[in-house]
């Protein structure tokens, strides 16, 4: 297409009808002065408009195409374009009157005519209608102008999990365990109304600025109470994404429930602790095989500081058998809560540890219990500065006669019994403590027994060299006393024999 010049392309504008005609006019007069009278070039007037706020980017690209129409739906006036799926396009859009901001899904004009789309568009909207929680996103309008078939959704500022992942790399598992719960939280909304959402994955997931995740795209959505799948009325049996397809997902679509869900998330879990999904290689076909017949690799294997109880909350929700997974999304959010709580648990007592092991010297700290070297109860620290027994004549000091009015230096720092530090963090045989949910049914997470106990420290201080020291002096008194007593008792006899 040849290119516009200055006067096009404000024609254009004007019969777009984005903007007044008398503010347009005030700002090309400003822009006039600021110029001293120099001709105005296209580039300079898009610039000043879209730098005035008068249009956006995305409008002035479509007016320097030549495109006059297109930009309002309705009530609304189209902004920018926000992304494009395989059945509609979103745009962000403003509300003339009001100016509330909202996301507005499009159905492509080539979909109208197909039944099965423009029902599953409806669909999504009243399902999603339907529901009202802070973890998914708000559906507020359902509307057509002309052949036009759109949407008015909630807006969510910020970036879906699969671009977050792609941009930066895998979660923290703090990150991940959050996502996850939210999107739970969101889900267990739509499963005690009847919906399955049928397509959760990382891209259908939002993390807003202040860290809110919501679930978005019910577009596949299967309401299970009265209403007949459209999967079945329109013999569409696989629906929803290969990477994070629940295995009896593919054999029939219109038959799942909750548990085709849970599957999804875990795979998405899956996804933000590795940055891949469970079965990243191979063709459509492969990857769905390869979710009903192969377990996944484990977390640990593809990110080794992955705690095992992390990685096996995966595979727990990645079984192949629905009947064996976490059986709803409130038992897993008890799952998630006990794991990440057991986390920051681990996290706090590696931090302690580290800053004891920072602290001076001389500080007074306790000291492991590493068992009795010697097979006596009574034996002594050995204190790492001299390597020596205190009261042992290599210290310089006869043996057996301690040392009481100087305190003996403290060993360097205290430990968790059976905790080594990994990382920074406090790991129980390379796994993360939790805490145990009283959960024995079917899905149920092993685990050990509980955290161990934080305060089980052995401490041997130069209390008990004072205490052996006292009851020797206390031996020698008595010893003493009962001399003077004896002799007393010989004076008094001599006294009555005279």
């Amino acid at each position: 297409m040849a290119e516009i010049g200055p006067r096009t392309f404000l024609d254009l504008l004007k019969q777009s009808g984005l903007v007044e005609p008398a503010t347009l006019k005030k700002s090309l007069a400003t822009l006039s002065a600021a110029n001293e009278g120099v001709p105005l070039r296209l580039p300079q007037i898009a610039e000043h408009l879209v730098n005035g706020g008068l249009i956006t980017g995305w409008q002035r690209d479509k007016l320097l195409e030549g495109k006059h129409k297109g930009f309002f739906l309705g009530a609304y006036r189209l902004l920018k374009l926000l992304g494009t799926g395989g059945m509609s396009t979103v745009y962000l859009a403003e509300h003339r009157l009001s100016q509330h901001r909202r996301a507005i899904k499009v159905l492509p004009r080539q979909r109208v005519s197909d039944k099965s789309y423009l029902d599953r568009f409806y669909r999504e909207g009243r399902a999603a209608a339907s529901l009202n929680h802070p973890n998914i996103v708000r559906i507020y309008d359902l509307d057509h102008e002309d052949d036009i078939h759109f949407m008015v959704m909630e807006y969510v500022e910020g970036t879906d999990l699969q671009e977050l992942v792609c941009r930066d790399g895998p979660l923290s598992f703090e990150q991940s365990l959050d996502c996850v719960l939210q999107a739970a939280s969101g889900l267990k909304h739509a499963h005690e109304r009847k919906i399955v959402h049928r397509d959760v994955k990382p891209s259908n997931l939002l993390a807003g600025p202040d860290g809110t995740v919501k679930v978005l795209d019910l577009g596949l959505a299967l309401m299970s109470e009265g209403v007949e799948s459209l999967t079945n009325v329109h013999n569409e049996r696989v629906m929803g994404t290969a990477d994070y397809l629940a295995p009896e997902q593919a054999i029939n679509s219109h038959e799942v429930d909750p548990r085709a869900d849970i599957y999804s998330l875990g795979c998405t879990l899956y996804f933000l602790l590795t940055g891949q999904p469970p079965f990243p290689d191979g063709t459509i076909a492969q990857r769905i095989a390869a979710h009903q017949s192969r377990p996944a690799p484990l977390v640990n294997v593809l990110r080794a500081d992955c705690p095992a109880v992390l990685a096996e909350l995966c595979q727990v929700l990645m079984r192949k058998s629905r009947e064996d997974r976490v059986q709803s999304c409130k038992e897993l959010m008890a799952e998630v809560r006990a794991i990440r709580a057991g986390l920051r648990t681990a996290v706090a007592a590696g931090k302690q540890l580290e800053q004891k092991a920072l602290a001076p010297a001389g500080a007074a700290q306790g000291l492991v219990g590493t068992g009795n070297p010697r097979g006596r109860p009574d034996s002594l620290p050995i204190p790492p500065e001299t390597g020596k027994v205190p009261g042992d004549s290599r210290n310089g000091r006869p043996h057996g006669k301690p040392e009481l009015d100087r305190p003996r230096p403290s060993p360097p720092r205290e430990q968790l019994a059976g905790i080594p530090l990994r990382g920074g963090a406090a790991v129980l045989n390379g796994a993360v403590p939790q805490v145990n949910t009283g959960n024995s049914g079917r899905g149920a997470i092993p685990r050990a027994s509980g955290l161990p106990a934080v305060g089980a420290v052995v401490s041997r201080s130069s209390n008990a060299v004072r205490v052996r020291g006292k009851s020797v002096w206390l031996i020698a008194g008595v010893v003493g006393l009962m001399f003077l007593v004896l002799l007393v008792v010989l004076v008094v006899a001599l006294q009555l024999v005279k």
